[in-house]
């Protein structure tokens, strides 16, 4: 399947599945019960997200004055953007994906699975790819 049929069939799914749940849990614990729920895990979720956000923004910002490069926070901030989103969106497997975001340990495994696996092996296809090109690396000076 392409990715953007994944995406697709995602997309399409997981709203029917969070009404769902939300028809299931609101029957066994009530609806006000239940859009309480939902509405705290907002709050929650807007709360860490804006905690997480800065933690890993001053983060960057060391690793910058030290000169080391950021790669953890700059894989890290998206991870903690989409967190935030899900915890946003009404449901609560969207939650659970948004708390896996958020949770430190969590996003640190995500972000380093996400550098290992597809970010370090397109940079080296990028890199077989130049030395299979004939490439000739050089300077040169224009003489007047």
């Amino acid at each position: 399947m392409k990715i953007f049929q994944i995406i697709f069939l995602v997309v399409l799914i997981i709203p029917f599945a969070e009404i769902y749940l939300l028809l299931q849990v609101g029957s066994v614990i009530g609806a006000f019960s239940t859009i309480f729920l939902v509405v705290f895990t907002a709050a929650l979720g807007a709360w860490l997200l804006r905690q997480q956000g800065f933690s890993t923004f001053r983060r960057f910002q060391e690793s910058l004055a030290q000169g080391v490069i950021p790669a953890y926070e700059m894989i890290e901030g998206p991870i903690i953007l989409l967190g935030g989103a899900l915890l946003l969106t009404p449901g609560f497997i969207t939650d659970i994906v948004g708390f896996a975001c958020l949770v430190p340990s969590l996003r640190k495994k995500i972000a380093q699975y996400v550098l290992e696996n597809h970010l370090i092996q397109a940079s080296s296809v990028f890199q077989e790819k130049a030395a299979k090109a004939n490439v000739l690396e050089g300077e040169f000076r224009k003489e007047e």
